[in-house]
């Protein structure tokens, strides 16, 4: 069963795909029961990443990357997320950020901080949730205040992926105070994770995506260079905004590939098991079960990839996004539901697959903006 082959993917990106599916077979599968079990961050599986160039892969070419395109980085999405998502997961946020840098970064700071990522000698990451807030991107109160030649950085930073291990984070601040401007308070920062005044630590252990590792940040009078500011000062909250159109189409691609693998577990499981003297997907029922899963998996697929191309080409991004990510996300959830019931009793058993794709969907709907707030940008930005 191939739910996830190339006819709909453009050609650009069918090689990466490939080297993704041949990666996760090798890697990432063999492994995915076992550091779901521990808990453990996945250096091996990540150092292999980097060694076929499918880690930070979106890196432009200049900068020690492949330049991997929006349709190239979901197709590897699928591919990893239907293997593991908490692998996946990791393996995407090891340059999560970079793109913010490589669009309004300073050549200073492309060779300073983006060069070692694409080269895979470093890790990135991204701060923008707070402990009491994620979807509110104007309300949020990290503070950046100028300091002679200096910035200075006061809050906290919560489910930053990689926060304990990367070398540096783009950090979403407040640098202003205007009533009547919410959303032009905000500005970007490069914070090396070694500055002074910068802790973190490991968020408690997660029912999901055990695989992946979010931090809980503390910038306390945390003091950073002062052309260690990306862009101009005050246009951080329209670069977060153009940042999440592409991020949320590869969300798209999480859920994708967590519902192709809900549907697989369920498939095989139904045709494998007998009862009242036949095999489970001999009922009707379980039948008109498989079908739903499938038509909604197909519908968002097809969604997804003409939201990639709608988003490439800056056609009404955020709308074509916020509808990927959102139909993409949930049709996991509604599939690994459905799993569940299929599986009966053995649905709880740890050791069965679709129990931990079964807690892995819950997160997607949730992070690049929870679902109810895509909803609201669907809303809002619909043609009319």
């Amino acid at each position: 069963m191939n739910l996830l082959d190339e006819s709909i993917v453009p050609e650009e990106a069918h090689a990466a795909k490939r080297e993704a599916r041949e990666f996760a077979t090798e890697h990432i599968e063999p492994n995915a029961e076992a550091y779901y079990d521990s808990g453990e961050y996945p250096w091996e599986i990540l150092e292999a990443g980097m060694e076929t160039g499918l880690v930070a892969g979106n890196v432009a070419e200049e900068y020690g990357g492949r330049g991997f395109s929006l349709a190239e980085t979901l197709a590897v999405a699928e591919e990893f997320y239907r293997a593991d998502a908490g692998i996946g997961l990791t393996l995407q946020l090891a340059g999560f950020g970079t793109d913010i840098v490589e669009q309004y970064g300073s050549e200073r700071q492309k060779e300073r901080f983006l060069r070692p990522v694409g080269e895979n000698e470093q890790l990135s990451g991204l701060g923008v949730s707070e402990p009491e807030t994620g979807s509110d991107m104007a309300g949020m109160t990290t503070e950046a205040r100028q300091e002679g030649d200096e910035w200075v950085l006061n809050g906290e930073k919560y489910w930053v992926g990689n926060g304990v291990e990367a070398d540096w984070l783009t950090v979403y601040a407040k640098t202003g105070d205007d009533p009547d401007d919410r959303y032009g308070n905000y500005s970007i920062f490069i914070v090396p994770t070694d500055a002074p005044g910068y802790q973190a630590e490991h968020i408690p252990e997660k029912m999901a995506y055990r695989a992946s590792k979010q931090a809980h940040i503390t910038l306390d009078e945390c003091r950073i260079p002062e052309d260690n500011i990306v862009g101009p000062e005050g246009a951080g909250f329209y670069m977060m905004a153009e940042f999440f159109n592409h991020g949320r189409t590869v969300v798209a691609g999480h859920g994708l590939g967590l519902a192709a693998a809900a549907i697989e577990e369920a498939s095989a499981f139904v045709h494998d098991r007998e009862a009242f003297g036949r095999t489970v997907d001999e009922f009707q029922s379980v039948q008109h079960d498989l079908a739903d899963m499938r038509m909604e998996f197909e519908s968002a697929r097809a969604l997804t990839w003409r939201a990639q191309e709608k988003v490439e080409q800056g056609d009404q991004p955020g709308y074509w996004a916020a509808m990927a990510k959102t139909t993409a996300t949930e049709a996991a959830t509604t599939c690994a539901e459905r799993g569940m019931q299929l599986h009966g009793g053995r649905s709880v058993i740890d050791e069965n697959r679709i129990a931990r794709v079964y807690r892995d969907v819950r997160v997607p709907v949730i992070y690049e903006g929870a679902n109810p707030i895509q909803r609201n940008l669907i809303y809002k930005q619909a043609p009319r």
